[in-house]
């Protein structure tokens, strides 16, 4: 799997849980400071996730990637997302 663009940042309740799912998905993340670790992709875009819990739970995050199928396979077979099914349309999945 091939994550090709992310531009987002997202509020979580637990930064020490977040982190681990994150990390299990993108692979290890820096930390520029104690409350916030970011990935920052090849192609120039990017993931920071940040412990806010006041705002927890009402962003979204929009991962590009080489083959969706792919990483629902990915998803599913890490335990991360063990029901992930990718949605399939006319113009993109």
């Amino acid at each position: 799997m091939t994550m090709t663009n992310v531009l987002a940042s997202l509020a979580v309740h637990d930064l020490s849980a977040a982190s681990a799912w994150y990390e299990r998905l993108l692979g290890p993340g820096s930390r520029p400071m104690a409350e916030v670790i970011e990935w920052q992709l090849p192609s120039g875009g990017g993931l920071q996730v940040y412990e806010l819990p006041e705002r927890a739970g009402t962003g979204s995050c929009t991962f590009i990637v080489s083959d969706i199928d792919e990483i629902a396979q990915k998803l599913r077979s890490s335990g991360l997302a063990a029901d992930a099914e990718p949605a399939h349309n006319d113009l993109v999945d």
